[in-house]
């Protein structure tokens, strides 16, 4: 069992958690870790030369969080030492360890896409997520949300919702329901 550190504590008192924190623990929940980490056991350097090699799973875990967030390599590593979420995700204690720096990420990532592993990871967790009814939308740093989704975008007469209407503006388009259009005056 890990020893509890001090951010620990500190975060198991708070009344919220966060959108992220939701987030990352149903991705905890959902992906197959030893599953992953066989498929890349394979590729991964042994560490019987030079410094020991990271535990591919922590690895994994860092990548995963870099293309959930949009993040750039030393941006990752950033947003692990700085976020509560991401570190607990990553099962970083930092009195034990530190994050692995963006070269390791750099060279894992490259690893992960030569040998078209990293396409495998995302296209199961897309369908787990389609099982399960949820999609992800594409995140930032602040938001990265599982939300439910519907099959169709008809109802249950197979017809499309009279109320919904799409709109143009500039060259997007997007889809309004409820009769209001971006365009209309916002009652106040």
């Amino acid at each position: 069992m890990k020893q509890e550190s001090f951010s620990d504590m500190e975060y198991r008192c708070r009344k919220k958690k966060t959108k992220r924190e939701e987030f990352l623990e149903i991705m905890d929940e959902i992906i197959p870790w030893e599953e992953w980490v066989s498929l890349v056991v394979p590729h991964y350097p042994t560490g019987k030369r030079g410094r020991p090699p990271i535990e591919i799973e922590t690895m994994l875990r860092m990548y995963l969080l870099q293309c959930w967030f949009s993040l750039s390599d030393e941006g990752v590593e950033d947003a692990i030492y700085d976020s509560y979420a991401m570190r607990k995700f990553m099962g970083i204690n930092f009195f034990e360890q530190d994050v692995p720096d963006a070269t390791t990420l750099l060279h894992f990532r490259h690893l992960l896409e030569e040998k078209g592993i990293g396409k495998l990871f995302f296209d199961a967790i897309n369908r787990c997520l389609e099982g399960a009814g949820r999609m992800m939308r594409g995140g930032s740093i602040v938001d990265a949300t599982l939300i439910s989704a519907p099959s169709s975008t008809k109802n249950a007469e197979k017809k499309r919702d009279p109320e919904m209407h799409s709109v143009k503006k500039g060259n997007q388009e997007s889809i309004c329901q409820g009769g209001f259009h971006p365009k209309d005056e916002i009652p106040r």
